[in-house]
């Protein structure tokens, strides 16, 4: 089962050394000193206000980024987190890929009531859907259904949905 992802290729020199041909050195500028500032940010609700009104990202009620959380620099408005969602210490939420030929950017979507555990890495193209959690140390490399519980990596269903 692949990622959800558009697929772009590109010519000469690997992708991240074009990276100024996909975003402009202003929005990555503007993006990376919003996501340091949040970072360190204590107040989850101006934490979520950086993500909303500066980033774009769509991010619910009662949500909580703990600290060290990094969000794509490039495309941070391809994520959408739900509401009453914790994502763990110092994880890292990525909406792009660049390759040596190719470059890669998809959306991230979380569910409403998604524990994402500390030091996770969640890949573009990837939804977690409601009430799932997601072990500290993973990386989700794939859809993760609601009410699941998994980790690793590989990831793999620790416990199955449904039910509880």
């Amino acid at each position: 089962m692949g990622r959800n992802v558009e697929r772009f290729k590109m010519e000469g020199p690997n992708a991240l050394w074009q990276v100024y041909r996909t975003v402009s050195r202003f929005k990555a500028v503007r993006n990376f000193v919003a996501i340091q500032i949040a970072r360190y940010c204590p107040s989850l609700p101006v934490k979520n206000a950086i993500y909303r009104r500066v980033l774009g990202m769509k991010v619910g009620r009662e949500t909580a980024f703990a600290l060290m959380v990094m969000v794509d620099v490039f495309f941070p408005e391809k994520i959408e987190v739900g509401d009453n969602c914790i994502i763990g210490y110092n994880s890292t939420l990525l909406t792009h890929e660049y390759l040596i030929g190719e470059y890669r950017i998809g959306k991230i979507i979380i569910g409403n009531s998604v524990m994402i555990g500390a030091n996770t890495t969640v890949l573009p193209g990837v939804t977690i859907g409601d009430g799932a959690v997601v072990a500290a140390g993973s990386v989700v490399h794939r859809d993760v259904p609601a009410g699941a519980f998994v980790g690793g990596n590989p990831l793999q269903e620790l416990r199955g949905s449904g039910p509880k």
